[in-house]
């Protein structure tokens, strides 16, 4: 069993370090997984806390501790959908304005890194989805299939498509991608 998988374990067996180990391990992905598929920082932050409550209502229940990623970001994804879902169902009624302080030797980076955000936006939930999982926080295959609820050919053939969305978005806007 891998260093998550005991960590799982020590969690379900009551120890408190334990959990803090785990959740500092996987706070950073599970908040970037969720940001990219929101677009707020802000409303990033309250989702992940609420995924994260929904993980120690669950813990205890996870029988393949050793699966604990996947798992982790199948209920990132349902908050996130549960949150979209209920967004769309109420007007809008404020938008949220983030300004970024970025130093003058990250600049070259942001542009790269707004263009690849724009991109990831245009894109649709369910490409966009699997570029993130896949791309951005290193989950396998498998792991991505278990995650979306689909079969491995079906991640593959997304990733393929959300490729070829984001290449043609980003040649669209005059960057090379």
């Amino acid at each position: 069993m891998g260093g998550d998988g005991l960590l799982v374990v020590r969690c379900q067996l009551g120890e408190r370090e334990a959990f803090r180990e785990l959740v500092a391990r996987w706070h950073p992905p599970l908040w970037r997984y969720v940001r990219a598929m929101v677009g707020s920082a802000y409303l990033a932050d309250d989702l992940a806390q609420e995924a994260w409550v929904a993980v120690v209502r669950g813990l205890p229940r996870l029988r393949q501790p050793e699966r604990f990623a996947p798992w982790l970001f199948t209920i990132a994804r349902r908050t996130v959908t549960n949150h979209l879902r209920h967004t769309y169902k109420t007007p809008e009624t404020a938008i949220e304005d983030a300004a970024t302080v970025v130093a003058d030797d990250d600049l070259g980076n942001v542009l790269t890194t707004m263009q690849i955000e724009a991109g990831l936006n245009a894109l649709p939930p369910l490409e966009r989805e699997v570029l993130i999982l896949y791309h951005l926080e290193d989950l396998p295959l498998a792991s991505c299939a278990q995650v979306l609820g689909v079969p491995a050919g079906t991640v593959k053939s997304r990733l393929h498509r959300a490729r070829h969305l984001l290449r043609s978005y980003l040649a669209e806007k005059g960057h090379q991608p």
